[in-house]
């Protein structure tokens, strides 16, 4: 809307300041007084052109800097209380816009402008419009003090935005830049903002294990609310099931296993609770978990599959793996969904990565598994304290591993006996001391 649709009559008090032979201080005064009247008896369709008006004038080359800038400061000021979010959008763009050509002058008021401005948009839920208008604020200058903290802050709020839009790589730039000043502020707040944007960008860069680490350590924090940390430790569970298989990720499973607030998820705890004890997952509990992942968690990757596929086939090898000595190619195709040869190709890519102990005979086609440490299960890590992943780093080869498999096996049959006679007479001395005391006592 043009500055020329405004009233006739503050066209001609605007033109009256600037051509006043008086000093700077007292044409502040006038615009000072001006502008209040502009904002309290301006009409609602008169208010935006007399604002431009206002603005062109304060500008104006007759108009030093050493008057604009307090005028300009008390410009933004009036504008947050403008009811109109529309007015206010139209009077941010077109001054953000006019201080771009003198905007080493006025860097304070285009940044206030360019926060209202965001606002403005956040509150139409045009969040791609509010994180550009806070990338226009210049965080580095030689003309203006600027805090650390307002830095964070303005990162921050525009990683939410772009997180809005799914536009991760560019928010991606901005958490690498609040990352070298978080540890610099004392705000639990900002803190609090800076590990959700980064735990949103870990979770959409498919960095699945760090982001579980992320929402399950913020689950926790004492400035989120019960309702939210319960979202946050979905978020961990949800992430922990979509991990590559492997001994990070069975540890993650088993710490979110042992949360005491897992059960209170029903829908997540289930398929948490089958992916720890290592047992076989359905193409329907799969399809199930998938309608609740988000688009970025089943977009498709190079190879054709989702994430959410591969991590299931990558799942359920490693529980057959705990369920065979050993099986045929092809029959483990038909065990997870998959042609002979793609499952010979997830698992001999899985041995490689030392997420899985095994061998595969190529000529009798049979793929040989090291059951007491193929791929360090979250249950077995859980229980033996990850003992069988140090042997199968100390024996190394593969006959040395066979060899050892059983007494493996018979050595931890009898440390989980063990652990349940434990359990059993903890039970017993808490609930009848006197009969322990009595019968069970040691001499």
């Amino acid at each position: 809307m043009s500055s020329q649709n405004a009233d006739p009559e503050v066209l001609s008090s605007l033109t009256a300041i600037e051509s006043a032979g008086i000093s700077q201080a007292d044409k502040v005064t006038q615009f000072s007084t001006l502008l209040g009247r502009i904002v309290t008896e301006s009409s609602p369709e008169k208010l935006v052109p007399n604002m431009h008006a206002f603005v062109d004038s304060v500008l104006a080359e007759s108009v030093g800097i050493v008057a604009s800038r307090p005028i300009l400061g008390e410009f933004v000021a009036s504008i947050e209380t403008i009811p109109s979010l529309e007015a206010r959008k139209q009077i941010c763009v077109y001054t953000t816009d006019k201080l771009q050509q003198r905007i080493v002058s006025f860097e304070e008021p285009d940044s206030k402008m360019r926060e209202i401005l965001a606002s403005v948009y956040e509150a139409e839920d045009d969040n791609a419009e509010a994180a550009k208008a806070l990338q226009g604020i210049q965080t580095e200058s030689s003309q203006r003090l600027i805090s650390d903290d307002y830095r964070l802050n303005i990162f921050i709020r525009i990683m939410r935005n772009l997180l809005e839009v799914d536009d991760t790589t560019t928010a991606d730039i901005y958490l690498n830049r609040a990352t070298h000043l978080i540890h610099k502020t004392d705000s639990k707040e900002i803190t609090l903002h800076f590990h959700l944007c980064q735990a949103r960008i870990l979770d959409a860069k498919r960095q699945f294990l760090n982001a579980c680490q992320r929402y399950h350590h913020l689950s926790f924090h004492p400035l989120v609310v019960e309702s939210e940390r319960l979202q946050c430790l979905s978020a961990a569970i949800t992430c922990a099931v979509l991990a590559p298989a492997g001994p990070q990720r069975s540890r993650s499973l088993a710490t979110l296993y042992k949360d005491d607030r897992s059960p209170q998820l029903a829908a997540d705890y289930s398929m948490l609770e089958k992916m720890y004890l290592d047992r076989l997952l359905s193409p329907k509990e799969v399809d199930d978990f998938s309608q609740r992942l988000k688009p970025h968690q089943l977009a498709k990757l190079s190879d054709g599959s989702t994430v959410l596929s591969k991590a299931v086939i990558e799942h359920n090898l490693l529980a057959a793996s705990k369920l065979y000595n050993n099986i045929g190619v092809d029959e483990l195709g038909v065990l997870l969904g998959l042609s002979g040869s793609k499952a010979e190709e997830y698992a001999a890519r899985m041995i490689e990565q030392k997420r899985l102990s095994g061998r595969i005979d190529q000529i009798d086609k049979l793929i040989y598994f090291d059951a007491s440490v193929a791929g360090f299960g979250a249950a077995q890590e859980a229980t033996s304290g990850g003992e069988n992943a140090k042997d199968a780093k100390r024996t190394g080869g593969q006959a040395d591993a066979v060899v050892g498999r059983h007494l493996r096996k018979w050595d931890e049959n009898i440390a989980a006996l063990a652990q349940e006679v434990e359990n059993i007479t903890t039970m017993l001395q808490n609930e009848y001391p006197e009969f322990v005391a009595r019968n069970l006592a040691t001499a």
